[in-house]
């Protein structure tokens, strides 16, 4: 019997064996379609952990018979590339697999890449990383990119009961799983097929034949096999953005379940940074002028999760989710700004008006400057019809204010009581 683990033992030797991402390997789609015409390009493959981005690769070269090499960009150095290309040259063709491909550095990417352009190796890159934000342009620019989908609760069933049944997997021993322990193996691995195989391996071998001579594995049994793999967030990878992105337009649409839930996602995945950086910005972003004590309240609730570590910063973070998600919205003081800075790059500036340039040194009055400023505070109103804005975009309005909250409608009653004094 192999010693290799389960997962790498029942990866499929061709692409009809590919479980999940029919969207890619389905008849008639493209990889499909490459290995049909028996042409093999340079490509990337990305998605999350345990979508199989290693075993496609392996199943494409191997359904053309081609050689193949796997590699680590990290790990293996310049010398572990030039044997492959001198491999890939005496085989007349070599499918180079490269895992963690967004850790390529210059130096090797500088070697590969004309072997790449000449077909001299046909290049797999796979990596969990976004490659249109983590990849090279010069690389990104040469191969095609594919991505790999989460496989679905059903795959990862499909995959046990393969594993289970086969001669290269579990079928030597005589298991008896119950249908809550299938279950609970498919549910924690969140999509990871890898951590799925690693938990099913752990229970069959970790169990003890009951009198029947049978190895049986329960739902406890799974869950103490899967305890570290019920949720699945690398807090590095590009599911995390998701989930932060998914957080900060659940409490900008006012949904505080859907907030709440995803903030206990990023608990899970141990990021108190993220989740504090993004309820500061969120507090002014979002919710503004219409509950200007939120974003005081935001920081407040952050430095005391600061202070407290988990597990009890959840409480102060969990009262700050909960403030801002049901706070009234409002993002008209920062689209003010952003209007405002769009003019100054564009050049829509102008000559700031005389009376508002700077008077306080020597010969300031003979230029005219200062000496026609009208001092608010001298009006008993505390305002007094004067230009601000130079004379080529004086009419020029930036701030348009939402009902949302008070104070922003307070601020509104202001806003509009000085344009309508203003001359026309």
């Amino acid at each position: 019997m192999s010693q290799q683990p389960l997962a790498f033992r029942m990866r499929p030797t061709h692409i009809n064996d590919i479980i999940g991402q029919s969207h890619l390997v389905r008849e008639g789609k493209t990889l499909h379609r490459m290995i049909d015409s028996n042409r093999l390009l340079s490509m990337i493959l990305f998605g999350p952990p345990g979508t199989g981005k290693t075993s496609l690769a392996i199943a494409l070269a191997k359904s053309l018979s081609m050689p193949y090499k796997i590699l680590n960009a990290v790990t293996d150095k310049k010398k572990d590339m030039e044997v492959a290309v001198e491999e890939a040259k005496m085989h007349g063709g070599m499918v180079l697999i490269l895992d963690e491909v967004h850790r390529l550095d210059k130096a090797k990417q500088d070697f590969l890449l004309p072997h790449v352009e000449k077909n001299t190796l046909t290049l797999i890159g796979c990596t969990t990383s976004n490659p249109y934000h983590s990849i090279n342009p010069a690389i990104r620019s040469r191969v095609h990119l594919f991505e790999l989908e989460k496989l679905s609760r059903s795959d990862v069933r499909e995959a046990i009961e393969k594993a289970r049944n086969d001669e290269e997997g579990l079928a030597h021993l005589d298991l008896d799983i119950t249908e809550e322990a299938l279950e609970h193996f498919a549910f924690a691995s969140n999509g990871d097929l890898r951590a799925a195989l690693n938990g099913l391996e752990l229970a069959a071998f970790s169990t003890k034949k009951d009198e029947n001579g049978f190895i049986a594995i329960d739902l406890s049994v799974a869950e103490e096999c899967m305890q570290k793999k019920s949720f699945s967030h690398d807090k590095d990878g590009d599911a995390h953005y998701d989930v932060l992105s998914a957080f900060q337009k659940s409490i900008r649409g006012s949904d505080v379940n859907a907030a709440l839930h995803y903030l206990a996602r990023l608990i899970e995945a141990g990021d108190l940074e993220s989740i504090a950086r993004r309820l500061v910005v969120i507090a002014y972003e979002d919710i503004g002028l219409a509950n200007p004590q939120a974003g005081p309240r935001a920081l407040h609730a952050v430095e005391a999760a600061e202070r407290l570590g988990f597990p009890e910063a959840r409480i102060p973070l969990s009262v700050a989710v909960t403030d801002l998600s049901l706070s009234p919205k409002s993002n008209s003081a920062y689209k003010a700004l952003d209007a405002a800075i769009s003019d100054v790059k564009k050049g829509n500036s102008g000559e700031i008006p005389a009376h508002l340039k700077d008077s306080h040194y020597k010969g300031a009055e003979a230029l005219g400057h200062g000496t026609e400023y009208q001092y608010p505070h001298n009006s008993s109103s505390g305002w007094v019809d004067q230009q601000y804005l130079p004379e080529t975009i004086k009419h020029r309005s930036y701030y348009e204010p939402k009902s949302n909250g008070k104070y922003e409608q307070a601020l509104q009653k202001v806003y509009e009581k000085i344009n309508g004094q203003k001359k026309k």
